[in-house]
C-alpha cells in the first residue's frame, strides 16, 4: 500500500496517517520527522537542511526530495508507506514520482481529507498545549480537567502562535493556492479519492479504510 495524504492544516491526515500506519504495518513518513531525525543524526543532508532551519529558511525542494528517497529505500517501507503532507506543490509531486520511478513503485492512491473551512477554524482555534510537558488539549473535543491548566503536570496551557485566527486564515491561504494545483495533477492521473474529514477519527477511519481496500487486499 503506497499512498499519499493531503489536506489542509487541521483536517486530522496526521491521526490517520498513524492509525492507518498502525493498523497496517506500513511506514509513515512525514517530512517534518524526517527534517528532525536527518538534523539529530547528523546525516550529510540533516546537516544541510539544518543550515537552513537555523537560518529561519524553508528547506529546499531538492533536501527534502533526498531526504523522502532515502526513506523510501528503507526497509520500514517494505510493506509500503503512507506520506502525511507531502508532497505540497507539483514540482514536489513530479519529483516524488520520479524517485518512485526510479526504484519500479508508483502510488496506489491520494486521499484527499476535506473539511469545511469554518471547522479547519474551529479547530485549530482551540488547541491549547503545554510548554513543559507537550501535552495536547482542545477548548471543545478534549478539555482539560482545570481549564487553562495541564492535567499531567499542572503548568498554564498556551495557544501556540500559528494556531491564532489570523495565522490559520494565512496558512489556509497558503495551502490553498498551493494544494488546488497539486489537486488537479492527481485527478488527472486518476489517483484521488476525496474522504469526508468532518466527523469522528474512527468514522473517518472507516471511510479511509473503504476507500484503500483494493490495495490492502492485495
Amino acid at each position: 500500500m503506497r499512498v499519499v495524504f493531503l489536506g489542509a492544516p487541521g483536517v486530522g491526515k496526521g491521526t490517520q496517517a498513524e492509525q492507518l500506519a498502525a493498523q497496517y504495518q506500513v511506514a509513515k513518513i512525514s517530512t517534518g520527522d524526517l527534517l528532525r531525525e536527518a538534523v539529530r543524526n547528523q546525516t550529510e543532508l540533516g546537516r544541510e537542511a539544518k543550515n537552513y532551519m537555523d537560518q529561519g529558511q524553508l528547506v529546499p525542494d531538492a533536501v527534502v526530495i533526498g531526504l523522502v528517497r532515502e526513506k523510501l529505500s528503507d526497509v520500514s517501507c517494505a510493506n509500503g508507506f503512507v506520506l502525511d503532507g507531502f508532497p505540497r506543490t507539483v514540482p514536489q509531486a513530479e519529483e516524488l514520482g520520479k524517485a518512485l520511478a526510479s526504484k519500479a513503485m508508483a502510488l496506489d492512491r491520494v486521499v484527499n481529507f476535506q473539511v469545511s473551512r469554518e471547522d479547519v477554524v474551529r479547530r485549530l482555534s482551540g488547541r491549547r498545549s503545554c510548554p513543559k510537558c507537550q501535552a495536547t488539549f482542545h477548548m471543545d473535543f478534549a478539555k482539560p480537567k482545570v481549564e487553562g491548566f495541564c492535567d499531567r503536570c499542572g503548568e498554564s496551557l498556551v495557544q501556540r502562535s500559528d494556531d491564532r485566527r489570523e495565522a490559520i486564515e494565512t496558512r489556509l491561504k497558503v495551502y490553498d493556492e498551493q494544494t488546488a494545483p497539486l489537486v488537479r495533477y492527481y485527478e488527472e492521473r486518476k489517483l484521488l479519492s476525496p474522504v469526508d474529514a468532518s466527523g469522528a477519527v474512527d468514522v473517518v477511519f472507516q471511510h479511509l479504510s473503504q476507500v484503500l481496500m483494493p490495495y490492502r487486499m492485495r
